[in-house]
């Protein structure tokens, strides 16, 4: 695997984000980039590697840049009398939130037969809804806090107490959620998650809980586990804490904890990420109550990929297992059988 093409933006929330990932790819990932930047209108650009910075998006100069079509088997420049293939060797789906972690892009690039590092549809629907994510765990055998789903037309809350957390269901990056200690904080913190989501999920929020993050891939050999990670913050980690993750691109330490909490981070990753989640790096953030451990999210496309998190991030892309797309072969053996039958049809 020589060259790579790093695919971001998208219509969603958490766009920008999605810029700053890509950006921070240049530092990690010694490889070739090709950098494909799909706009809030869902136009693709093929987008210099040298152009890649922030103002080149925030100005809207990316327009001047070459504009691109998808197509069976990539995606191509248009030309007079023939279209030319922009040729890479795999995609990188790096699109926080919609378009990127909702099974959008991915069914887009099944479709068109694209290989690509990403989840795939059946685990981003999994993961991109908060309250699908809680009964996905529980399946699993994962345990999750408590935690009780409102939408707009029913906004009682009727089995969490305050302290609470107010979450939006469908977006990351800590956008839209609040911290809730008493009733009077409770409309307008529901008004602000409902800005950006039909739904809304409420937990207990829980001082000063152990809050434990671990990344993974699937590689020939088997999972390959980042170091466990200890995030460092006040009440929770807020958008802007989360923000400066997206830009990382030096290997973080790891968290001083036992080798049976290790292992229990894990045995807990492990059994969410099999076999839904293969072709993806992934990250879940778990929080650990009384020994016990208890997933909070599955970010199905961290920021920067989690490299911060990997002794060796260029080699685990090189190494990861794509699942294997079954072609059916079309014979219309079915309907001239019937044809035969019938004389005609």
């Amino acid at each position: 695997m020589n060259k790579v093409a790093v695919i971001f933006g998208g219509m969603s929330y958490e766009h920008e984000i999605s810029i700053v990932s890509a950006i921070a790819m240049k530092k990690v990932i010694k490889k070739e980039l090709i950098f494909i930047f799909i706009d809030q209108y869902r136009e693709f650009y093929l987008i210099p590697s040298e152009k890649m910075k922030s103002t080149l998006f925030s100005k809207g100069e990316y327009q001047k840049e070459t504009k691109l079509q998808i197509s069976s088997g990539g995606f191509y420049r248009k030309g007079l009398f023939s279209n030319t293939k922009i040729e890479f060797d795999i995609a990188l789906n790096l699109i926080h939130g919609q378009d990127g972690e909702d099974g959008t892009l991915a069914s887009v690039f099944n479709f068109f037969g694209i290989d690509f590092i990403g989840p795939r549809t059946e685990a981003s629907v999994l993961s991109f809804n908060k309250y699908i994510t809680k009964m996905y765990a529980s399946s699993c055998g994962v345990k999750t806090i408590e935690y009780e789903k409102i939408d707009k037309s029913n906004r009682d809350i009727k089995t969490i107490s305050y302290p609470m957390i107010i979450k939006p269901c469908r977006l990351g990056s800590s956008i839209g959620v609040s911290i809730i200690k008493d009733a009077k904080e409770l409309e307008y913190a529901l008004d602000v998650a409902f800005e950006f989501d039909e739904d809304v999920i409420v937990e207990p929020f829980i001082q000063g809980v152990k809050e434990y993050n671990l990344a993974g891939t699937m590689t020939n050999e088997a999972i390959v586990y980042s170091i466990v990670e200890e995030p460092q913050k006040e009440e929770f980690l807020d958008f802007d804490k989360k923000y400066l993750d997206f830009a990382r691109s030096e290997q973080t330490s790891s968290a001083a904890i036992e080798d049976s909490l290790v292992q229990k981070l894990r045995n807990s990753f492990k059994a969410i990420y099999e076999p839904l989640f293969i072709g993806a790096i992934i990250r879940c953030d778990f929080f650990v109550i009384d020994g016990e451990v208890y997933l909070n999210e599955i970010n199905p496309i961290p920021g920067s990929m989690a490299n911060y998190l990997f002794e060796d991030f260029n080699k685990l892309i090189s190494d990861i297992v794509l699942p294997k797309s079954k072609k059916i072969k079309i014979n219309y053996e079915y309907v001239n059988k019937i044809k035969s039958a019938k004389g005609k049809l």
